[in-house]
């Protein structure tokens, strides 16, 4: 997704409600859930910011090295679990 948001809104705060209230969204549309994702992560940690201007390239770059870390996190808690 590529947005632009205003400067007198925070980026963090406008992240942090696209991905709450779309996870939220998917989890009753989809999921058949009726409650809130309690516990559970929906979307990845991070996201990428441009100040510059768009850069297919490096958002291309970004996503595919955030796919790894998420699974280099997933990995790492699977095996705290053991």
């Amino acid at each position: 997704m590529l947005i632009s948001i205003p400067p007198k809104y925070s980026v963090s705060q406008v992240m942090g409600l696209i991905k709450g209230k779309s996870a939220i969204a998917i989890a009753r549309n989809y999921g058949g859930k009726r409650k809130n994702f309690v516990g559970q992560h929906f979307w990845a940690r991070g996201y990428y910011v441009s100040t510059v201007g768009r850069d297919e390239g490096t958002v291309r770059k970004y996503i595919q090295e955030q796919e790894s870390e998420d699974q280099r996190i997933e990995q790492l808690r699977l095996s705290d679990e053991w």
